[in-house]
């Protein structure tokens, strides 16, 4: 398998494939405002994600359940005037696809319209089908979600790691198996045992996203929140941060309470 990196000024679902056909890993980070979006585009992140994780982060919301339709797509709108090069992708949010597929098509072509995204992402396997197929024929592209899908967690209960036993773990193989055969051009797999990433990853030619999932996905996904350190207590293994953004954040605005405080500032330099 060839490991040459290709060059894209311009990332699209074609792209995406080419590069696990090729052997290259896919990066790909959440964003949910123009400021966020344009630092992540300009740093050459294949895939900006406008995840129901807004509900979560930027709302402070338990979950992601009740972040709303109008609320995703005013994310999406905000994040897809920042992008030159990334493939701009948005969570569909609960309640807006799973029971109807008319009502999937309805979200699916709104958040297309109206904000210019290029895809969406539906959480689950047989249960949507219809709703997928629906999309799809809209010529919509469709990502997917499998293992832990968080607009599922009052159903599972907990955040833990799905898919350890063998029931399940054949469930969500033959449920990857039928994302691909729809047509999804891609899925993301959360918090799932490694081996079972690689096998799925191995036996299907669309690209797996990992989260959670280990080293053997064809890309990895985070919520850039956690990435920077801005969020301190949630602590998941999976998740590496890369600066400590929250104490660093704290520090400075800490320091400009001291300087007005002191009359610091402004200082002479910083007045008309």
């Amino acid at each position: 398998m060839s490991t040459a990196k290709k060059e894209y000024k311009r990332v699209t679902v074609k792209s995406l494939v080419e590069m696990k056909k090729n052997g290259e890993k896919i990066s790909m980070l959440t964003a949910y405002d123009y400021s966020m979006a344009k630092i992540v585009d300009a740093a050459n992140v294949d895939v900006i994600l406008v995840g129901d994780s807004a509900s979560n982060v930027m709302a402070g919301h338990e979950t992601t359940l009740p972040i709303t339709l109008d609320q995703m797509i005013y994310h999406a709108q905000s994040v897809v005037r920042a992008v030159n090069r990334a493939l701009v992708v948005v969570d569909i949010p609960f309640g807006s696809y799973q029971s109807d597929p008319k009502e999937a098509l309805r979200s699916a072509i709104r958040i297309m319209k109206e904000s210019g995204a290029h895809a969406i992402k539906v959480e689950g396997g047989v249960e949507i089908k219809e709703s997928v197929k629906r999309i799809l024929a809209a010529g919509i592209p469709v990502m997917g979600h499998l293992g832990l899908t968080p607009q599922s967690i009052y159903k599972f209960g907990t955040y833990t790691v799905r898919a350890k036993e063998e029931e399940e773990a054949e469930q969500l193989k033959e449920d990857a198996k039928l994302l691909e055969k729809l047509g999804c051009f891609g899925m993301v797999l959360e918090k799932i045992p490694a081996e079972l990433t690689k096998e799925v990853s191995d036996s299907i030619s669309i690209p797996t996203i990992g989260i959670g999932g280990g080293k053997h996905a064809d890309g990895q996904v985070l919520v850039i929140h956690d990435l920077l350190g801005m969020t301190h207590e949630f602590n998941p293994r999976f998740l590496r941060r890369y600066m400590n953004l929250y104490e660093e954040m704290g520090t400075a605005i800490g320091q400009y309470v001291a300087d007005v405080k002191s009359r610091d500032f402004p200082n002479d330099d910083e007045q008309y």
